[in-house]
């Protein structure tokens, strides 16, 4: 029949009579319950499922009793969806046997298993870490076999490759598995590095029955066919130390090596060391023959010549190597950079180079920077002191169509540059108001079908350096109109607008300057704003103090207006300072309030610090109870908790004893004794001070309160699970008096402190 719980209750029949007589007679006895569990086996699997949890809480420790258990369990909801509740119940009574059976490797593994049907992957693999700390290592060989048939199942190589990592730590005999996953998964980089490691371990015995030699023969194979793949290894070195070490294999190795370069891309290493080859062996046969039959004249002129032949192939071979480069990409800038060192010392190589790199280049198709070419170039004329030969270069350089502006931008400041090395500032400044005229037909900065001659003009890098040059060598007006026409242009960037500001500043158009920042204001938004805002308001406060207070203001709101909270902090600290000095303390006031809420969440406990802070020295502590009071609501526990005994502890200088109470009283609501055990004891401190044996009674019973309050929390509750019995009453009780013994003890020492102390010291403390 149901119950009034709605569970319904167990109904005992007759028969179970005499088994529940047995086991009111043995409660201990495994026997007793297995004999019962056995009659009612073919009962209701509610009933019988209930008299398991009964001689389970009689005999938490019985393996024999759990293990039957589980299994019956299992059986139940054989053939059932996944996601039924009756699942996670039997994951449930699986946890609760390890707290007792984590030392039954069979427990784990039936748990295991179970999971892994469930296609539960974190939790099955953290069940796995789990089995093996907590099982004693010469039990692991168990756990991993399951455990690596999971994870290699898995569509995530990286979890298992981690697992094989660990598992080699204590098996390393079997690196050859895992360097099998590893190539049926795609990771051939560090298959070839764990084979190399085998290879190299002379200690190491394949289970697989593999001499060394074929070991050797699948790391030259692996590697050599993957070239793209494997990165960590000198393959070269390898197999050429393979050839020393096997040598009745060399055809085998040497087809190895060429096949790694063949496939790498490589084709001239292939040729020049065939070639290079077959110059050493003929120079070898020539040494063995002359030495075999003697030498003549002839036979040394012949061998003078192969050694001089062998050493000049050596000498350019890195030349040989840069043509076959350039001819498999004539475009790449890096080689023709490349090409022109390794002509170090011979000019007229060299400039014919750089011609033959400037005329083949297609900025199109380049592979780097073409305009580089250019300007190493013109600088190479330029360090052998032929400055027309370099202009003329320049100018050559800047009528090439380019890819990027950015580009012809680099190749004009470079020009610029070179002038301004040989101290012609007038022809610099020629060239660069000569980048940045507007050409006949405008076109926008990122018009891909335009030519970059004719959007270089909004080029920012130019006319950044035009704007530099104009105020070391210009004039004031040409400096300004430079500026005004980057910003009419609206290439201007933040920093563009505050050296604008600045260079009015010098010259003293203080307005002027203004309204540049007014300007950038208009351009930008947030957070791009955020710098020209801050600049343009201490200058101006600086600059005009309160004499314009309103318009100050005016200027404050506007940049308050729409301003991110990541930035308004500054801003309003700015705003503040202006009140108090020039202002009304009570607008001051207002503006701390308002950035209380207007700052992020993670800044607003500084904010209230600062607003207590000025409060208390503008209008007195008391002005404070009201800002400590919202900074309590609207803050985070763990600043509110600070909050409230700075609170409690100014009422307490105040001579607000009952206040001071009440708020370590609502503080208490927050503070978790297990976590927060210094503002329990500060509490205590304030007590011995000023309270009685009653005040200190009735902050132990909230202190209980709170931490039943906390105990009852779901995670405590779980972890409260593991614990055999909960102490008795007079266990609480006796602990409740003892703290009460050592409370009045320390209220007995502060007050002979307090005696032996002239009473002007603790002429504020009173004692209630």
């Amino acid at each position: 029949m149901p119950s009034l719980n709605g569970r319904t209750d167990v109904i005992f029949e007759d028969d179970d009579l005499p088994y529940e007589e047995e086991i009111i007679r043995n409660p201990y006895s495994v026997k007793c319950w297995m004999r019962y569990i056995e009659f009612k086996q073919n009962g209701p699997k509610a009933t019988l499922n209930m008299i398991y949890e009964r001689a389970l809480k009689e005999l938490p420790g019985s393996y024999k009793l759990w293990y039957n258990y589980l299994r019956e369990r299992r059986k139940q909801v054989k053939g059932k969806c996944f996601t039924e509740p009756a699942y996670e119940e039997i994951n449930n009574c699986h946890e609760r046997a390890l707290v007792f059976m984590h030392k039954m490797p069979r427990i784990w593994l039936d748990y295991c298993q179970f999971l892994v049907s469930q296609c539960k992957i974190t939790r099955s693999r953290r069940t796995f870490d789990r089995a093996l700390r907590a099982l004693p290592v010469t039990q692991h060989p168990r756990i991993w076999p399951l455990y690596l048939r999971f994870v290699r199942n898995l569509p995530l190589p990286e979890t298992a490759i981690r697992v094989y990592r660990r598992y080699l730590k204590l098996s390393p005999e079997n690196t050859e598995e895992y360097i099998d996953y590893l190539r049926s998964v795609g990771r051939l980089d560090e298959a070839a590095v764990r084979l190399a490691a085998v290879v190299n371990d002379e200690s190491f015995v394949s289970k697989e029955g593999k001499s060394n030699y074929q070991l050797w023969h699948e790391l030259c194979d692996l590697i050599s066919q993957n070239p793209d793949k494997v990165t960590s290894l000198n393959v070269g070195a390898i197999i050429r130390g393979g050839l020393t070490r096997f040598t009745d294999q060399l055809g085998k190795l040497w087809c190895s090596l060429a096949d790694y370069y063949i496939r790498s891309g490589h084709f001239e290493k292939v040729l020049f060391d065939s070639y290079a080859q077959f110059e050493e062996s003929m120079i070898a046969a020539k040494m063995e023959t002359t030495a075999e039959i003697g030498k003549d004249e002839d036979d040394d002129i012949d061998l003078e010549l192969r050694l001089a032949r062998f050493e000049q192939l050596i000498a350019r071979r890195p030349l040989l190597l840069n043509s076959v480069l350039l001819r498999q990409n004539p475009h790449n800038v890096h080689e023709w950079h490349k090409r022109v060192k390794l002509y170090d010392g011979n000019p007229r190589q060299i400039i014919n180079t750089y011609t033959e790199a400037v005329q083949t280049v297609d900025p199109m198709k380049a592979t780097g920077k073409p305009h580089s070419l250019w300007v190493s170039f013109a600088k190479f004329y330029e360090e052998n002191e032929q400055l027309d030969d370099a202009r003329t270069i320049f100018e050559k350089a800047t009528k090439v169509n380019y890819k990027q502006v950015d580009d012809l931008a680099a190749v004009w400041c470079e020009y610029g540059e070179m002038e301004l090395r040989h101290e012609n500032y007038e022809q610099a400044l020629r060239i660069l108001r000569k980048a940045t005229a507007i050409p006949s037909r405008k076109a926008e900065y990122f018009d891909a079908s335009e030519p970059v001659q004719n959007r270089v003009y909004k080029s920012l890098k130019v006319w950044s350096m035009l704007a530099d040059l104009e105020e070391s060598l210009g004039t004031f007006q040409s400096t300004k109109a430079v500026y005004d026409r980057i910003i009419d242009l609206r290439i201007a960037t933040p920093q563009i607008i505050i050296n604008y500001a600045m260079f009015l500043e010098e010259h003293m158009y203080f307005e002027e300057s203004f309204k540049a920042y007014e300007r950038g204001i208009a351009l930008f938004r947030w957070p791009n704003v955020y710098d020209i805002w801050n600049t343009y308001l201490t200058k101006f406060i600086d600059r005009y103090g309160g004499k314009k207070l309103e318009r100050a203001r005016d200027l404050f709101e506007q940049a308050l207006d729409g301003c991110p909270a990541k930035f308004a902090k500054t801003i309003y600290l700015l705003y503040a300072k202006l009140e108090e000095e020039y202002g009304l303390a009570r607008h001051a006031m207002a503006v701390y309030e308002r950035a209380t809420q207007a700052v992020e969440t993670e800044e607003r406990h500084h904010m209230f610090n600062i607003y207590i802070k000025r409060a208390a020295e503008i209008y007195g502590v008391t002005y404070t109870r009201a800002i400590y009071q919202k900074a309590i609501e609207v803050l985070p526990d763990e600043h509110a908790r600070d909050m409230c005994q700075r609170f409690a502890d100014m009422e307490s200088k105040l001579g607000e004893i009952d206040r001071a109470r009440a708020i370590y009283s609502y503080c208490s609501q927050i503070c978790d004794p297990r976590v927060t055990a210094n503002f329990w004891q500060t509490w205590k401190e304030f007590e011995i001070r000023h309270g009685n044996e009653d005040t200190i009674r009735e902050m132990l019973r909230i202190k209980r309160s709170v931490q039943a309050t906390y105990n009852t929390q779901v995670n405590f509750m779980s972890s409260q699970m593991l614990k055999a019995t909960t102490t008795s009453t007079g266990t609480g009780e006796l602990t409740y008096t003892n703290s009460l013994a050592s409370v009045k003890k320390l209220r007995a020492k502060v007050q002979l402190e307090q005696k032996s102390v002239p009473t002007a010291v603790f002429g504020g403390l009173k004692d209630d």
